[in-house]
């Protein structure tokens, strides 16, 4: 499917700006921008680089500023804020705009007296190549020139440049430090001495508390003349590899390799869609989308799962929670397995790292559940793939897992006498609520969390499953998923709210255990579950009455006095309301399949779910034009917040299509 927005999307400057594209280059190096093609985030940026793989990455390009000359009249067809002091500068192409499209990579048509413009961009995979190309269709009666100014920052993402930072222009290379950035064009090149423009404006950072303002800088401008009843293509191609040693490159040679490169994404990602087997337009949209967040790590050599554009980097929960719709729905099974194996290296003590830091740094284990959902997301592998040579691999590590956890691990994660996982001591944040405001813990759940035991309890059957296959012994799993089950359907149900208490433990009184939130929804979904069928139905009810949205699930009931209607403002007013009601995309999956689930997946079951299913196609319109976001104002989630593009957000809801077209 193809998303397209027409002039009545593009009313004004603030409703253009409301969405943003995307696309990616298997490197953790991307292009994005407002439809409008304008910056409205310091993270915005044509082309974002990645100098090591996934998170080193450097905001070369940041982006085009395009002027149109038709006759004797310039007209700006680039749209850029800048800051209220410069107002006079503010460019607004937008007035000309008259079409953005995306279905494998973004195209804007603009039409200025009788001359139309189509631009389109794309990035090539695995490798720091963006080419983009310009379509000018004269049909006037006068010369026309088009003139592409290319701002560099030369900076990491998300920072400003320097102020004593050089860029200077060497031939067809732009170069700042060690940096070398190749260029071509079959346009006219003029250069000049580099000069910097200080006030570009980011209003999504300002409303934000971040950085609003970006420096950049700018040493030559591009043009291309096109005569009466003329069309023409210029096109822009910049690499940090020097795809050739001469400066000078034949026209057609220029021009060929720029259309190869849209071919290749066109057919790359054709065949997304048919590997996966998918069906439905939606759910193949969100196949291509999935594939964005699979990046190459080269500290480990293998492949990984960026959490969330433009934000956040690989994660151990978040990989493996995203991992399961992202690549097993959509039949990567090799990339699963690459990522499988590179978590399994690093496993320690029975923990799997949250954090692959660059350089030197050690990894960070700070989590509860990353272990437990990888043997969840090998079960599922094993369950569509029979790879009994890779189960053979992971089998020790699993083992290793539940020894641990059972014997007592980092983070206060160690099995109670009654069988149940607690987790978390001090200021230790390590269920995926993990926010830590300094002192203040906002989601405090030391203790034994719901979804944790619920995983808990899936990986005692799923080692019990696997032992058998192996022909191992599965008494010890067999015997302690019964102890866990009794204590968990004593301790954990809620008689009075029917539905699943949050978390229990000695330091946590009733308050916590009352509260409705929205991780209960995992002790129904997982593969392996607790309760009897009528009380998984009450809280399946339960959570759709109190918490579903069409967008997400409420991370906390409205009813509850610590609820936060609204996520925005400064960095700690947002984590105070980050799992305190905001609406979060990835469970709704679970939702989903938990009602098909209790419903024993019958065809009214699964008429309903494809009906609720309808206003994903509008989510997938906002915000981030085909990707679904992280989170959603808890009151009314009519706009995306927090990353634009959730890896998990994407794969959960992947996981649903894929259930419906069994």
């Amino acid at each position: 499917m193809g998303f397209v927005y027409g002039i009545q999307d593009l009313k004004t400057r603030e409703r253009g700006q409301e969405n943003c594209y995307l696309i990616t280059n298997g490197l953790g190096g991307f292009s994005s921008a407002s439809i409008l093609g304008s910056n409205v985030r310091n993270d915005h940026s044509l082309f974002m680089a990645c100098v090591k793989s996934p998170n080193m990455r450097v905001n070369l390009v940041n982006r085009l500023e395009e002027r149109l000359q038709v006759g004797e009249k310039e007209y700006s067809i680039s749209t850029q804020d800048y800051s209220d002091e410069e107002k006079s500068k503010r460019e607004n192409g937008y007035r000309y705009q008259q079409l953005f499209r995306f279905e494998d990579y973004p195209e804007w048509t603009y039409l200025v007296d009788g001359v139309e413009v189509q631009k389109k961009l794309v990035m090539k995979q695995e490798e720091n190549t963006i080419a983009i190309s310009y379509t000018i269709d004269n049909r006037s009666n006068k010369e026309s020139e088009l003139f592409l100014t290319p701002y560099f920052q030369f900076a990491k993402k998300g920072e400003n440049m320097e102020k004593e930072q050089s860029i200077r222009k060497e031939g067809a290379c732009i170069v700042s430090g060690d940096l070398k950035l190749y260029s071509w064009s079959n346009g006219e090149v003029h250069s000049y001495d580099t000069c910097y423009e200080e006030d570009f404006f980011y209003a999504y950072d300002q409303c934000d508390g971040r950085r609003e303002y970006g420096r950049c800088a700018k040493n030559h401008t591009i043009t291309m003349k096109i005569g009466k009843k003329e069309k023409k293509q210029l096109v822009l191609l910049y690499s940090m590899k020097e795809l050739w040693k001469s400066n000078e490159v034949e026209e057609q040679q220029l021009l060929q390799e720029v259309h190869n490169l849209f071919q290749e994404e066109i057919q790359y990602r054709k065949q997304l869609v048919i590997k996966s087997e998918l069906k439905e337009q939606v759910a193949q949209m969100l196949v291509k989308s999935a594939n964005q967040f699979i990046s190459k790590r080269e500290s480990t050599g293998g492949k990984t799962i960026l959490a969330g554009f433009p934000f956040f980097e690989d994660w151990g929960r978040d990989t493996m929670i995203a991992m399961v719709g992202c690549c097993i729905s959509t039949k990567q099974f090799d990339v699963a397995k690459d990522i499988f194996y590179t978590f399994m290296e690093y496993c320690k003590k029975g923990i799997m790292p949250n954090l692959f830091p660059e350089g030197d740094l050690a990894p960070m284990y700070n989590t509860v559940d990353a272990s437990l959902l990888f043997i969840n997301a090998v079960y599922l592998y094993y369950e569509q793939t029979n790879d009994i040579a890779f189960l053979e691999d992971a089998y020790p590590v699993m083992k290793d897992i539940l020894y641990w956890y059972q014997k007592g691990t980092d983070h206060g994660i160690h099995m109670d006498m009654d069988g149940l996982i607690m987790a978390g001591e001090g200021f230790d944040q390590v269920t995926w609520m993990d926010v830590r405001i300094g002192d203040i813990l906002p989601t405090p759940r030391h203790g034994k969390p719901v979804e944790i035991n619920a995983y808990w309890y899936s990986a005692l059957k799923s080692m019990e499953h696997f032992a058998n296959i192996l022909k191992e012994d599965a008494n010890e799993y067999e015997t302690l998923a019964i102890k866990v089950k009794d204590s968990f359907c004593k301790q954990f149900w809620n008689e009075e709210k029917q539905c699943l208490k949050d978390v229990i433990g000695k330091d946590r009184g009733e308050k916590a255990e009352d509260q409705i939130r929205c991780n209960q929804i995992w002790a129904i979904s997982m593969p392996f579950t607790m309760l009897p069928i009528e009380q998984e139905k009450k809280v399946v009810d339960t959570v759709f009455e109190k918490l579903y949205t069409p967008c997400g699930l409420r991370s906390l009931e409205i009813e509850d006095e610590e609820f936060h209607g609204f996520y925005g403002g400064e960095q700690k007013v947002r984590d105070l309301a980050y799992h305190q009601g905001t609406v979060w995309a990835f469970p709704l999956g679970a939702y989903y399949l938990a009602y098909l689930k209790v419903n024993g997946y019958s065809q009214e079951a699964k008429e309903v779910v494809k009906r609720q299913l309808l206003p994903l196609e509008n989510v997938l319109r906002e915000g981030c034009v085909g990707q679904i976001a992280e989170i959603y104002d808890g009151l009314r989630p009519v706009s995306s917040k927090g990353c634009f593009a959730q890896a998990w957000s994407v794969g959960e809801l992947l996981r649903v299509y894929e259930c419906l077209e069994k």
